[in-house]
């Protein structure tokens, strides 16, 4: 446990150090790693150094993507920022909740109820109700430790139909052992359980909650179960890992999406084990974005495609998971999980320059140089066949399955190396058609959170 604190200092100390100084660049089409996160970060947080994908995907107003599908958000009352402040305790570096802990662990209140050190509760949250009048009774478990440590807590299926997360929150929250557990584990496996049932990504009312955080307790009813969820349980965390899958039949690599500028968010990153990790800065709206706001360090771990368990996945979540806890010394593990994964400081979609069928020449997590083929879109009519090339050196972590598409439709998500030459122009032979950083500021329909 001393080792692991004595660590976590040193990773702070690093983090604040290198934010410090000018970015330093690792060799061309060499994948960051964790020890040099920090260091390739715009200090300004221009739109160069965000994934132009999650800045857009992040968005709080609807936009084309979303037509149809997805209410616009009600701007009429806008939602208050929740800071620290508001907190119902106080804001400690993450680091600090595991070093300045006591030996004995302290009741947990929450959701109206009590849950001594050392025992497990099913709690119920409660945030709206149904035509009849009926509340809708949403399940949440609560692991208090014998001994004191952070609180972290675990989110999934605030998208409806994103299932991974579910089974990874059950496994991970009953393997869990009380008695031996130094902090608690807050784990909410359906956030939004209306839109659960009905199979769908979003609320009966077709807002995707996820574009509402921290909410507005007299806003519509997206905003309000937001404010609801967020007071009665986030600001009770110390750190928060939201659980998503890709959306729109694609699916993602295992990956952590996090604002690697702060500090408490790198030190979560750092304990995740064998995951690749995506720098981007969260866009207002977004649970990540309001928590972290407030004091919760958060990051969102994206793994698979929506409305299917995969097992693969699952099982990636849940290591990833319990390497976290043992890293932070709630628990203890015999042995850590693999080596660290690259780094990537910005993304590119490559989109469909015509409708068709599509067809993928690459396979998830693949490994691309600029140039490459990635697949090809056919017209079923006249047999006439177009090729997706990669414009950038990197690896694919996100991807579209293969499906008629359209004009624009995004197909294939590539993790940018480092900084790299222009992309491919358009006097090369049949050019990907590409998002480069801050040229599409739509929503990007491949990105879950």
């Amino acid at each position: 446990m001393n080792t692991q604190i004595l660590s976590f200092h040193k990773s702070l100390l690093l983090s604040a150090a290198l934010l410090a100084v000018a970015p330093v660049l690792p060799a061309a089409d060499e994948p960051a790693n964790a020890a040099v996160q920090l260091a390739m970060l715009d200090e300004t947080g221009s739109s160069e150094t965000r994934s132009e994908t999650e800045a857009d995907s992040d968005s709080v107003v609807s936009t084309d993507a979303e037509a149809g599908n997805n209410a616009t958000p009600d701007l009429s009352l806008p939602s208050p920022v929740v800071d620290a402040s508001d907190r119902l305790v106080p804001v400690v570096p993450l680091a600090n909740a595991v070093t300045t802990a006591e030996h004995a662990a302290e009741t947990l209140h929450l959701l109206g109820d009590s849950v001594p050190p050392g025992s497990y509760r099913r709690l119920a949250w409660s945030a709206t109700e149904l035509f009849e009048g009926l509340p809708v009774s949403t399940p949440v478990l609560v692991v208090n430790g014998q001994f004191a440590g952070p609180t972290v807590c675990l989110t999934a299926a605030v998208h409806g139909d994103e299932l991974n997360g579910i089974e990874m929150v059950r496994r991970v929250m009953h393997e869990l052992n009380p008695d031996k557990l130094s902090g608690a584990v807050i784990g909410v496996p359906i956030v939004n359980l209306q839109g659960f049932r009905r199979g769908s990504r979003y609320l009966p009312d077709r807002r995707d909650l996820n574009r509402y955080f921290p909410g507005n307790r007299n806003g519509s009813a997206a905003s309000r179960i937001a404010h609801s969820f967020f007071t009665e349980i986030v600001l009770h965390c110390d750190a928060l890992i939201d659980l998503h899958t890709g959306s729109f039949e694609r699916t993602n690599l295992p990956q952590l999406r996090a604002d690697l500028r702060n500090p408490d968010v790198v030190t979560i990153t750092q304990g995740f084990g064998a995951t690749v990790i995506l720098h981007s800065t969260p866009a207002r709206g977004t649970l990540r974005y309001a928590a972290t706001a407030a004091g919760v360090p958060t990051v969102t771990l994206e793994a698979g495609g929506p409305s299917e368990l995969e097992l693969k996945e699952v099982k990636h979540g849940v290591k990833g998971v319990e390497t976290l806890l043992h890293t932070l010394g709630m628990v203890k593990r015999s042995r850590l999980w693999g080596d660290p994964e690259p780094v990537y400081y910005r993304s590119s979609w490559v989109r469909a320059n015509r409708g068709g069928i599509l067809l993928a020449d690459v396979s998830l997590g693949s490994s691309v140089r600029r140039g490459d083929l990635l697949g090809s879109i056919t017209d079923p009519m006249n047999n006439a066949t177009t090729n997706l090339y990669s414009p950038f050196s990197g690896r694919v972590i996100g991807m579209a399955k293969n499906q008629v598409v359209m004009p624009g439709f995004a197909a294939f998500h590539v993790g940018i190396a480092t900084e790299q030459a222009a992309p491919l122009n358009e006097n090369t032979a049949d050019p990907a058609a590409h998002d480069e950083a801050g040229a599409d500021d739509g929503y990007t329909d491949g990105i879950s959170e």
